[in-house]
């Protein structure tokens, strides 16, 4: 039996990338899991992968950045499943834009080449849109889960959540993204005061603050840059490479379970950035 063993868990973001990564995880050691994400076809095809190893699986799209569709998902995934014993947060908005890769290139050029220093223009020209189309989903999005999950939690003191920052909230290496880097360094402060506020009831609340993720969106992103700006790049990180899918998931599976003290942490993964 695992860690997590027929408790039921939460995923957010749940489609692709880390957070499929982190559900396949969560299910190889028992969890029964409770899948949202606005990409339906790729929810649906993520739980059906489950499915067939043979998990408990209840899948629903939710637009996290909706309180309404959080509260209503939530309920659903108490009726089909039962209360929550796990969230992971890990539905966000990424920068993957064409501006944001424009934007981190300039940065990165900018960080490795002796030019001549003055400002990169990046929170002058940011319009009002884009600013506030991350904090609806990276910050509320989270607020909104973790409110509906502690309304299932708190009558029977206890729950593990588990919030997925990034080293942006921490540290100036994604400047190219001032609203990303916003975003997250509020998800990691909310994480220290709620983990404060209900760690007495047994519910121990944490982040992680990932590096670079090898997921297939950094890769192709890697994959279009020429070899020098992509070694370039790597002289951020000491291990010389990405963290990989599994190596985050793996984090995510031992804060889920009970066998820690850990309450309000931010534990940053990143090859030795930060």
């Amino acid at each position: 039996m695992g860690s997590i063993d027929g408790k039921v868990c939460v995923v957010t973001g749940a489609a692709r990338g880390l957070g499929r990564a982190i559900a396949q995880t969560l299910a190889a050691d028992g969890g029964r899991l409770a899948l949202c994400d606005v990409l339906e076809p790729a929810l649906e095809e993520t739980a059906a992968g489950l499915r067939s190893m043979g998990a408990d699986v209840f899948a629903s799209p939710c637009d996290v950045s909706d309180s309404t569709a959080v509260d209503r998902f939530f309920a659903e995934t108490a009726q089909a499943l039962g209360p929550v014993d796990v969230l992971v947060n890990n539905a966000a908005l990424v920068p993957g834009g064409p501006d944001d890769e424009a934007r981190r290139n300039r940065h990165y050029a900018w960080l490795t080449t002796p030019v001549e220093r003055g400002t990169l223009g990046f929170t002058s020209a940011m319009t009002d849109t884009e600013w506030l189309r991350f904090w609806g989903v990276n910050v509320h999005g989270v607020f909104f889960c973790t409110r509906a999950a502690l309304r299932q939690m708190e009558p029977r003191r206890h729950g593990r959540i588990v919030n997925i920052a990034s080293i942006a909230g921490l540290s100036a290496y994604s400047a190219h993204s001032p609203h990303y880097s916003a975003t997250k360094g509020a998800v990691i402060a909310f994480t220290r005061s709620v983990g404060a506020e209900v760690a007495g009831a047994n519910i121990f609340v944490n982040a992680i603050a990932p590096g670079g993720v090898a997921t297939p969106m950094f890769d192709d992103y890697l994959a279009r840059l020429d070899p020098e700006a992509r070694n370039r790049m790597f002289q951020f990180v000491p291990a010389g490479r990405l963290g990989s899918l599994e190596e985050y998931a793996g984090l995510v599976l031992y804060l889920a379970g009970d066998n820690h003290y850990l309450a309000g942490q931010i534990i940053s993964p990143n090859g030795g950035m930060f």
